[in-house]
């Protein structure tokens, strides 16, 4: 019968096995630490280099406000007085424009008057006159009958007339009295609206 000591066997040394830790030597190594570090140190580089960057265009903004704000201020005498012409323009405009409206209603009136002083023919007068809206109304006297058709006749000269209709003739004594009406219009001319806006742009 065959025996087997197993006593008297020692334990055989299990053999290590290399580790990626260690170097051909057995001897742990540091270079995954030192990569690790590495990493982090150029992470950090570049985060205070990105940093560096922002915090100089934000400078450069800066400046560039600081600058177009200069030259506001600089600006804002003449801009004021620039806003100052505008107003004193606009006012100026304003009371050109009041100042025309009243010649313009002056100036029909007086335009009338003068277109009918200048049509009156001799040997007759007027007594009354009655303006309503566009229609006037003449009340007179005359010597006879010509005169009074010589001064409906004058009257249709003027363009600003239009035709006058006679309304009665009657005789009284030596003279005839009469009554006519007529429509008349009145157009300031071009020439001085074009003179007005002249004066406004200056």
């Amino acid at each position: 019968m065959i025996k087997i000591n197993l006593i008297g066997e020692a334990k055989r040394p299990v053999a290590a096995r290399p580790s990626a830790l260690t170097g051909v030597t057995g001897e742990e190594s540091n270079w995954p630490f030192f990569v690790m570090v590495g990493l982090i140190g150029i992470g950090l580089l570049m985060t205070a280099g990105h940093f560096l960057y922002l915090n100089g265009k934000v400078n450069g903004k800066k400046d560039e406000v600081a600058e177009a704000q200069r030259e506001v201020d600089e600006l804002a005498p003449f801009i004021k007085e620039v806003e100052e012409f505008k107003a004193k323009k606009a006012e100026l405009e304003r009371k050109i424009q009041v100042i025309n409206n009243l010649k313009a209603n002056q100036r029909g009136p007086v335009q009338v008057m003068d277109q009918i002083s200048r049509a009156l023919p001799e040997l007759l007068w007027l007594t009354r006159m009655q303006v309503r809206g566009e229609t006037i109304t003449l009340q007179g006297q005359a010597f006879n009958t010509n005169a009074v058709a010589n001064f409906i006749e004058n009257l249709d000269r003027v363009p600003e007339f239009q035709e006058p209709i006679l309304r009665e003739t009657t005789r009284q004594g030596p003279v005839y009295r009469f009554s006519l009406t007529y429509r008349f219009t009145y157009t300031p001319p071009e020439t001085e609206e074009v003179e007005t806006a002249a004066v406004a742009e200056g």
